[in-house]
């Protein structure tokens, strides 16, 4: 796959792209699949079911404990974040949908989550990141106070 602008990345190859970038999540997906997560992230079933894979193997068992240590992984939140950049801003609402509800979104379950990502996120995705906040009259001091 080329490094062409997420617009660009099919939606199938999205759930290969997340074991390639984040292979922290191969367990959660070969769980969730029920076969090797290899094979799993090959099948139309692991994009169509996008929202799910996001939430299951990829934000909830991946992320989201890195964002609350005390002690992240700065070189897999660093991927994590490469990753979420490469798809935020897909012209498909399927893709776009699933990043926004099962990955920004879920940074306003606990204080603190937006600062702990915001130095990992790239352009695109603070700019999403700052659409939601805004969209949810949600201030953030040091991101979006005005």
């Amino acid at each position: 796959m080329s490094d062409t602008p997420s617009g660009e990345i099919p939606v199938e190859e999205i759930p290969p792209l997340l074991l390639r970038m984040v292979p922290e999540s191969a367990g959660f997906i070969a769980e969730m699949f029920h076969r090797p997560a290899e094979a799993a992230v090959l099948t139309e079933e692991a994009a169509v079911m996008l929202y799910e894979l996001l939430a299951e193997c990829f934000t909830g068992p991946v992320l989201m404990p890195q964002l609350r240590s005390d002690k992240p992984d700065t070189e897999l939140l660093t991927r994590c974040w490469d990753f979420v950049e490469r798809i935020v801003d897909h012209p498909t609402e399927h893709v776009s949908g699933a990043v926004f509800f099962e990955v920004l979104d879920q940074l306003l379950l606990d204080s603190g989550l937006v600062e702990a990502a915001w130095p990992y996120m790239k352009d695109r995705t603070r700019a999403r990141t700052l659409q939601m906040l805004d969209g949810y009259d949600v201030r953030l001091p040091g991101i979006n106070r005005r």
